[in-house]
């Protein structure tokens, strides 16, 4: 136990520096993104209000208040959270690439740790999620302040004040990231994991049998999203109904098969089929 826990935090230490510059990104980006379309806003409603000969009260009746959601869909607040996405999902594949195609082929005393092998594969996919929800608790910390700080720009007049909660619901990308309801928690992440074991086990079929290998991770993929999505298709098919509950119950049940089987087939491919 405690060679697989140093193992996850090697891997994270290992990617400390990117991911602390992707936190303080995230930090610079919303805040200024505050101030910036927050600025705009209001510069916007003045221009309005003077044009139109308005009075703040009649402006927010003919044109509504100003609240944060219009902030939380900028780019400003949008992009570093993609950014951060788009990283860790690169990072899935690097996690294990940079250990064959480093300079010291760093995976030949990997692999040759007097350790199960199970433990490094499982050391790797616990780092990455690691990494996903500290990111989201970071997201979940600044976006209090980033209300506050957007409640102390506007006049009372013109804003409507929203909870953080609030702006999480009615924000898409917000509401996927951070959901509302354990179930959806259950999912989202349940899902993030089961992707992550899936590549895992793909990367690990390029590996084991190389250009052949690539073909059979991809087979692989389909069949898994196939098998956990099955409910889906059966439901829009009509074919046979399910209550909202029982689709939850039966997509966690089979996400939860699809994960074990990835990271049982991964772990017995990276046992004996990769070699050093």
């Amino acid at each position: 136990m405690m060679r697989y826990v140093k193992l996850v935090n090697f891997e994270i230490n290992r990617f400390s520096k990117i991911y602390l510059t992707l936190l303080l990104i995230t930090l610079l980006s919303q805040f200024a993104g505050v101030m910036i379309v927050t600025k705009s806003l209001l510069n916007s409603a003045m221009d309005i209000m003077s044009e139109e000969k308005l009075s703040e009260a009649a402006y927010v009746t003919e044109y509504g208040a100003i609240d944060f959601s219009q902030i939380a869909n900028s780019l400003w607040f949008l992009a570093p959270i993609a950014l951060g996405a788009v990283a860790l999902i690169f990072y899935i594949f690097l996690i294990w690439y940079r250990d064959w195609f480093g300079k010291n082929t760093f995976i030949y005393r990997l692999l040759m740790l007097p350790t199960s092998r199970l433990s490094i594969y499982l050391s790797k996919a616990t780092a990455i999620f690691l990494m996903v929800l500290g990111m989201i608790a970071w997201q979940i910390i600044l976006l209090p302040m980033e209300n506050a700080l957007f409640n102390s720009s506007v006049p009372e007049a013109l804003k409507m004040e929203m909870f953080s909660s609030a702006i999480v619901i009615f924000n898409g990308v917000l509401n996927l990231v951070i959901p509302s309801t354990f179930t959806g928690f259950l999912l989202s992440y349940g899902i993030g994991l089961m992707v992550i074991s899936i590549l895992f086990t793909a990367i690990m079929f390029e590996r084991s049998f190389r250009i052949k290998g690539i073909i059979f991770g991809l087979v692989y993929g389909a069949i898994a999203a196939a098998l956990f999505l099955t409910p889906v298709f059966v439901k829009a098919s009509e074919v046979f109904y399910f209550y909202p509950g029982e689709l939850v119950g039966t997509l966690i049940a089979l996400g939860i098969i699809v994960t074990g089987l990835s990271i049982w087939l991964g772990s017995w491919l990276l046992k004996n089929r990769v070699t050093v």
